[in-house]
Parts: C-alpha cells; structure tokens; sequence
C-alpha cells in the first residue's frame, strides 16, 4: 500500500507540474512527450493522473474523520 501511495503521489506531481506549464506557457509536457493530446501512451498518462487524484482522495477523507487536519491546524 506505501508503495502504491507514493506512485499515485509522484503522478499528481507530475500532472500539477503539467497543468502549471500549460497555464504558465500553453507547454502540455505529457503530449510532447509521447506525441501529442490524442495519442495512447499520453492520453494513459492523463488517466493514471486522475486515478491517482482519486487514490489520494481516500487518506484526505480518512485525515478528516481521524481528526489529523484539525490536530495539525493547531499546531504552533
């Protein structure tokens, strides 16, 4: 499960620095990659991204019942 959590991170990173190119440069640095929007391989990356959103999601959730956001807001 660590090893699955940390890829899903490094994937999110990898989208974010994406979408931060294509809002600072219109530079999609995935499709020129793997050739283009619309090819496989990029449009698997755009997917596994979102997956992986999704993942991240579950331990967010879990954060809030478990009471460690509001732990580490009063934090000084």
């Amino acid at each position: 499960m660590r090893a699955l959590n940390i890829i899903t991170l490094l994937l999110i990173i990898v989208g974010g620095l994406n979408w931060g190119l294509v809002g600072l440069f219109q530079f999609d640095l995935v499709a020129a990659i793997f050739g283009g929007q619309n090819s496989a391989l990029a449009r698997l990356v755009y997917v596994l991204v979102g997956l992986s959103a999704l993942w991240q999601f579950i331990p967010l959730v879990r954060s809030f019942n478990d009471g460690q956001v509001s732990a580490e807001r009063n934090r000084r």
